[in-house]
């Protein structure tokens, strides 16, 4: 059973988009999902530095448009998906693939969620660290009591905490025994309260997005549940916001499905990673540049029926 799983936000880097402009086709829907983003994607895709790629207003549309860009590349009908799943924006990438939102609806939301989530994370001075390692239980107990938020569990004992800069300053300097702490180079304190403003723009637009029912199983952030339907999958991109990502759920989720195989389109290898070290025995390619084309091929004819 092959999946298709798509990054999230620091993900990206500069030039990354560079080499997928020489694969036929691939510019032209860049250039006009740049319009319908109001976002010159490939200026930033190809020549913009990491501090301007760091933006969420323009990393969040940008790695959307990429991961779409690279599955169009492969010809794969979405049918012969055993599933897809995303981390954090890369929901939106994954409903896309999944048929529940048009190229054009992906990124019309995803630049009206960057705006969104940049515009919140500017009326207080947050952040997020990464906490590696230490039992559990401890770390969730001294997350709490620096009042952060678990805002991440990747599986694997990875946590990113959450909060105010200065709620992570005393984190940092009051760790969980046995766990190292590394701060992450992202604009605010994503997947918690502090994105609430969010939300309620992206609400005031979600009744007017068109969907469809997911043609694939669509394993959601919130809880690693399978929705089958398109409304519930975009009122779950609007509650995602502030709501903490569990991907240990939906790499439990894809074992259970029985995924035996996970591509994770570009900019790939954060996700690859962990699915590396949590599904033994699956095998996996992060889909960086075409040349990653013909194994990805390879994999396909394996893992995905001819038929389906």
């Amino acid at each position: 059973m092959l999946v298709l799983v798509a990054p999230g936000q620091g993900a990206q880097s500069p030039g990354f988009l560079a080499p997928w402009l020489e694969v036929p086709g691939v510019a032209d829907r860049l250039n006009w999902w740049s319009a319908v983003a109001g976002l010159d994607l490939v200026h930033y895709g190809t020549e913009a530095d990491a501090d301007a790629i760091k933006d969420t207003a323009v990393a969040q549309p940008l790695l959307v448009a990429s991961g779409l860009a690279a599955f169009g590349a492969l010809g794969l009908a979405p049918e012969r998906l055993g599933a897809v799943a995303g981390h954090s924006v890369g929901e939106i990438t994954a409903a896309a693939i999944a048929g529940t939102l048009s190229a054009e609806s992906a990124l019309a939301f995803v630049r009206q969620r960057g705006l969104a989530m940049a515009e919140a994370a500017a009326q207080t001075a947050t952040g997020m660290a990464a906490v590696l390692g230490g039992d559990p239980d401890e770390v969730a107990a001294v997350i709490e009591k620096h009042g952060l938020t678990a805002a991440n569990n990747n599986g694997g004992g990875q946590i990113v905490a959450a909060g105010t800069l200065e709620q992570l300053e005393a984190f940092k300097a009051d760790p969980p025994e046995k766990a190292k702490v590394i701060s992450l180079a992202v604009a605010g304190a994503f997947h918690t309260h502090h994105m609430a403003p969010g939300v309620t723009r992206l609400q005031k637009i979600a009744p007017g997005v068109p969907v469809a029912d997911p043609r694939v199983a669509y394993v959601s952030n919130a809880d690693g549940k399978t929705i089958e339907g398109g409304a519930e999958v975009v009122a779950r991109l609007v509650s995602q916001v502030s709501n903490p990502v569990r991907w240990d759920l939906c790499m439990e989720a894809l074992e259970r499905l029985g995924a035996t195989c996970v591509i994770e389109v570009p900019p790939a290898g954060t996700l690859t990673n962990l699915v590396k070290r949590n599904l033994k025995g699956v095998a996996h390619l992060a889909l960086k540049t075409p040349a990653d084309l013909d194994k990805a091929r390879e994999l396909i004819a394996e893992h995905a029926p001819q038929g389906a």
